[in-house]
């Protein structure tokens, strides 16, 4: 059975960029969550195709990746895409989802970059994460390679 941890935690939970040397445990961590929660949803030609992505080198080096850490451990990760402003890969481990841990990692890239606005391709799954960040779907449902999605965008409000 998996421990539940309470919204307060023992440290509080930061973000930092990860180097290089840590991308290992990111894809381990996203593959961890995927295999969990969304890989139901796939077909077995979108399950290949997921993994083919993540384990793509000459993918992988074009995202800026980012981790949620509580003391040493990696909690969750966001992967960016600067040059087109877009996340690629956005996991939390299921302990800590609906904490408020993929929030963070959202706001800090915001702070980070500046950008008025970023695009996603979120999985079925994680629709209604995306919509409580303020993202808004930009057209419907895709399917490529076997892996179903919806085109989304976060457009800064002006006024915040």
């Amino acid at each position: 059975m998996k421990t539940r941890y309470a919204n307060s935690f023992d440290s509080d939970p930061y973000i930092r960029k990860l180097e290089r040397k840590e991308y290992d445990k990111a894809i381990k961590l996203i593959l961890d969550v995927f295999n969990e929660s969304e890989a139901v949803n796939y077909t077995k030609e979108g399950i290949e195709e997921f993994y083919r992505t993540v384990n793509d080198d000459s993918f992988i080096c074009l995202l800026e990746f980012y981790g949620a850490f509580i003391d040493e451990n990696l909690i969750g990760v966001i992967g960016f895409r600067s040059k087109d402003s877009h996340i690629a890969l956005f996991f939390v481990d299921s302990r800590f989802q609906k904490q408020g841990i993929g929030r963070k990692l959202f706001a800090h890239i915001l702070e980070k970059t500046g950008l008025e606005k970023i695009t996603v391709n979120s999985s079925i799954y994680a629709i209604s994460f995306y919509h409580k960040l303020g993202f808004k779907a930009a057209d419907t449902e895709k399917c490529v390679n076997g892996i179903r999605f919806i085109p989304m965008e976060y457009i800064k409000n002006i006024l915040e």
